[in-house]
């Protein structure tokens, strides 16, 4: 059920003071009763995890890696997602806004909600980014840290395809619809198209070629996601910054005390893999307890949501030897208030 939250008088990083509206739902075990795992939506999605509507139900679901039989599930909208429609407050300045300003909102609504450790945090993308910022702002709250498909930084190349799609967002007739036909091109990867649409011979304009497979996803988009958020999240992924400024990205990262499980994708051309390989070598000599698992797909960024057996594999050794018992219940206050 879906429950809202109001954290008065929220100065970010801009310094305007302002309330925000937030809105979470939880899944599974009763409230205090098991192990919390948080679960964070990437830029298109929201609260709504699981169920007859859920965007990851080959991940949340009974008998899946994480089953709500054995955990209590959070999964928290970042603010001015549209989800509710009550966060259209943020939207007017919501260049003032960074993602550790959106963490920072997380971890006070964390506080309000009285939990003090959190068994696993995992989230794809944007998702996954904002998990970083939260594990530095909270080092000691999440005991497993999952970030999949992501970085703790944006890069100038996360930028650059920001600023085009900010530009379109802009200035395009169809905004939504035409920047996600964009964003399509570097969720996916050059060979995922050959491999969904096969050879260019033989094709017809009546086929179920690219021109209209983008075509779909920018209306399929456009049916249900403002434009106010759409221009939010995009900014927010330019925003991408553990180290809060200074560059020293490992020295944040290493503060972290949650095991930390890096996921990525051997054909991402968003989140690039060199770019978690090398955060997984450098942050292993400062810290003992990093794991690194790669997808390998030809799917591009979008192969967290697609190669789900892949993903469970990395997932099950963590949740499926962490499930509830009755002991575990006689020592919930560890888990929650």
């Amino acid at each position: 059920m879906l429950q809202e939250i109001t954290i008065s008088e929220f100065e970010n990083s801009k310094g305007t003071v302002q309330n925000i509206h937030l809105s979470y739902q939880f899944f599974g075990r009763e409230f205090g009763t098991a192990p919390i795992v948080l679960v964070n939506h990437s830029l298109s999605g929201n609260s709504e995890i699981t169920g007859e509507n859920g965007w990851w139900n080959e991940i949340v679901g009974d008998g899946k890696s994480i089953d709500p039989r054995d955990y209590t599930i959070l999964a928290l909208d970042m603010p001015g997602n549209g989800f509710t429609g009550k966060s259209a407050h943020l939207l007017h300045n919501y260049k003032e806004f960074t993602l550790r300003d959106i963490a920072k909102i997380f971890a006070i609504t964390i506080e309000q909600l009285e939990i003090t450790e959190i068994f696993a945090g995992i989230g794809g993308s944007i998702g996954g980014a904002l998990l970083w910022e939260l594990a530095v702002l909270k080092p000691s709250l999440i005991r497993h840290l999952i970030p999949i498909a992501t970085d703790y930084k944006a890069t100038h190349w996360v930028k650059a395809l920001c600023k085009v799609q900010d530009q379109i967002l802009n200035n395009s007739a169809e905004p939504v619809k035409d920047a996600r036909m964009h964003a399509m091109t570097f969720y996916r990867s050059p060979q995922s198209f050959t491999a969904k649409f096969g050879s260019l011979s033989g094709q017809n304009d009546e086929s179920w070629n690219i021109e209209r497979w983008l075509e779909h996803h920018g209306n399929k988009l456009e049916e249900r996601f403002l434009l106010a958020t759409y221009k939010l999240m995009n900014h927010l992924l330019t925003t991408i910054d553990i180290s809060n400024g200074n560059g020293d990205y490992i020295s944040a990262a290493a503060k972290v005390e949650s095991d930390i499980h890096i996921v990525t994708v051997n054909s991402d051309r968003f989140f690039l893999p060199d770019d978690n390989w090398e955060t997984f070598v450098n942050l292993s000599l400062q810290k003992k307890n990093v794991h690194i698992h790669e997808i390998k797909s030809v799917h591009g960024h979008d192969a967290f949501l697609i190669e789900n057996a892949q993903l469970a594999g990395f997932l099950n050794p963590i949740f499926h030897t962490n499930k509830t018992t009755n002991e575990d219940n006689k020592h919930r206050a560890l888990w929650s208030r």
